[in-house]
């Protein structure tokens, strides 16, 4: 068994040079994640890094990233591996006077296997982190494709036989908590809540990622990020697009978050109309009480 880090510090010090800053608890879990070698179900709200999280993973311990982005009719020929029939079919018709038996053992070989993330990141012999992201989006069928992977580390292939990882992957599960996820996901996996930040982590993050960023204006766009997170909106900012703005108001060298300058550049961190007209419509009320 290996660690992917040495202990919890080792995590949040990994993490941290890679620009993502962990918390106590998402260190500890991460380092649980690698030293454990179990998948790690990640869940919260759009935008509060999970899937970066498996980034900075990846990017800390210099392991390949390989992704598996989920979404509704995700089947198995995506997700797992799928046979190129095209070519199988050449293979059959050059085949010419030979017997089938001859002929299926030729053409269900690596040769005319299509890998997809799952079964690539289980071969794979180097570091490997694997993301399946928002798994929350399959369908329930979806996730019986996982419990093997998740359980075992591998994949059953007719044709050929069980695939064994030599080298178990780092395994990041991303949920948005659209719907609820089986039990028997849940219990192969460790488990990390994450959420948005409070006001002086978020202000340390961006001011981590945008040096040039004034306190005061750092101040400034942290508070409007957590009063318009407080609002009913169809998406709240992410911490990305939270950064997106910090870069934003370097680039148009805007000294002062006022109401003007919000409003010129709110289309940075709201991406619905009706949420850009209820922000602005409260932001003014606010600053008239």
């Amino acid at each position: 068994m290996t660690s992917w880090f040495a202990n919890p510090d080792d995590a949040s010090a990994r993490l941290h040079a890679t620009g993502y800053l962990a918390d106590a608890a998402t260190a500890t879990t991460a380092y649980l994640a690698g030293a454990l070698e179990k998948p790690l179900l990640v869940e919260g709200p759009a935008g509060v890094g999970k899937t970066e999280l498996a980034k900075a993973v990846a990017r800390a311990s210099g392991a390949e990233l390989v992704r598996l982005q989920c979404y509704e009719g995700l089947d198995e020929a995506r997700a797992l591996y799928e046979w190129n029939y095209k070519k199988q079919l050449l293979r059959i018709q050059a085949s010419g006077d030979e017997g089938w038996d001859e002929t299926h053992d030729d053409i269900f070989t690596d040769e005319f296997l299509l890998t997809r993330p799952l079964l690539t990141a289980i071969r794979r012999d180097e570091p490997t982190v694997l993301l399946i992201d928002e798994v929350d989006k399959t369908d329930v069928e979806v996730e019986g494709l996982l419990l093997e992977v998740l359980s075992d580390f591998q994949v059953t292939i007719p044709e050929l036989g069980t695939v064994t990882a030599t080298r178990r992957p780092f395994v990041v599960l991303t949920s948005n908590a659209t719907r609820e996820l089986s039990e028997a996901v849940k219990r192969r996996c460790l488990f990390l809540h994450l959420d948005y930040p409070d006001s002086e982590r978020e202000r340390e993050i961006v001011t981590s990622q945008v040096p040039g960023l004034s306190d005061k204006v750092a101040t400034q766009l942290v508070e409007v990020v957590a009063r318009l997170r407080e609002l009913e909106l169809k998406k709240a900012p992410s911490i990305a697009e939270s950064v997106d703005w910090a870069r934003t108001l370097i680039a148009l060298e805007i000294g002062d978050l006022d109401e003007e300058a919000v409003r010129r550049t709110l289309g940075v961190v709201l991406k619905h109309s009706s949420d850009h007209e209820r922000a602005v419509k409260e932001l003014r009320l606010a600053a008239t009480r």
